[in-house]
């Protein structure tokens, strides 16, 4: 995903999530950092889909985590660059990616959802609506697939509605931990964080009930948002 299809999500709090280059050359000023986006809601705003305690470790320590590992990696991409020694290039490469990963569909995630009632669950709007019926046949199709991608997740990943932009379809896909099976040529507006560390404080092993849980808490104006950036109003 380029920089501009990041930024026209509106996903991002602020540029400063847009990935890019820490330092075009060697005399140049390195770009700012990322940094942790804020949530648009209180800690406890899910509840009682997803506990307040969870939203904490999961935003300000899982999520800073992911910050702090990009920012770390492209300095030492970075320096790779300034000094030519590009001995550790694959290692810090693969921390890029994982890190980037993390941070981006983290930026989503918190996006997506709203409080019930607030935002969160009730009606999809009408071109979203329109959308998903192409796309998979129903609105009860689309959700009985996303919630078996998600469940079926091997390890830790994410499950995700992607637009494809060069025919406009929606398609679900899976995600290995952040980055792995991530395809080219497809646009990520909606997913479910599906890491142990997204819902095991209150629902330990039961990923099934977190997940159905959850669809009381996705807000779908922000997910309509994020398709018509891509496919034009």
């Amino acid at each position: 995903m380029n920089r501009r299809e990041f930024v026209e999500l509106g996903i991002a709090a602020g540029a400063a999530l847009a990935v890019q280059p820490t330092i075009a050359s060697a005399g140049d000023a390195p770009a700012p950092q990322h940094t942790l986006p804020p949530l648009p809601y209180p800690y406890d705003a899910l509840e009682p889909y997803i506990d307040a305690k969870t939203m904490e470790i999961h935003h300000s320590k899982h999520h800073q985590a992911y910050v702090d590992g990009l920012n770390k990696a492209e300095a030492e991409l970075a320096k790779a660059r300034s000094s030519g020694d590009y001995t550790t290039i694959e290692y810090w490469s693969k921390k890029a990616a994982f890190n980037g990963g993390g941070h981006f569909l983290h930026s989503m995630f918190w996006q997506i959802m709203a409080p019930a009632n607030k935002g969160g669950g009730g009606k999809i709007p009408s071109k979203l609506e329109a959308a998903l019926k192409d796309s998979f046949g129903s609105v009860e199709a689309f959700r009985a697939h996303f919630s078996a991608a998600a469940a079926a997740v091997e390890g830790s990943g994410w499950a995700l509605l992607h637009v494809r932009p060069s025919d406009g379809r929606l398609i679900i896909l899976q995600a290995e931990n952040q980055h792995k099976l991530t395809p080219w040529g497809v646009t990520p507006i909606m997913g479910i964080d599906v890491w142990e560390h997204a819902y095991y404080l209150k629902y330990q092993n039961r990923r099934a009930d977190y997940i159905k849980a959850w669809w009381n808490v996705v807000n779908w104006e922000k997910v309509e948002d994020n398709y018509l950036r891509i496919v034009g109003r």
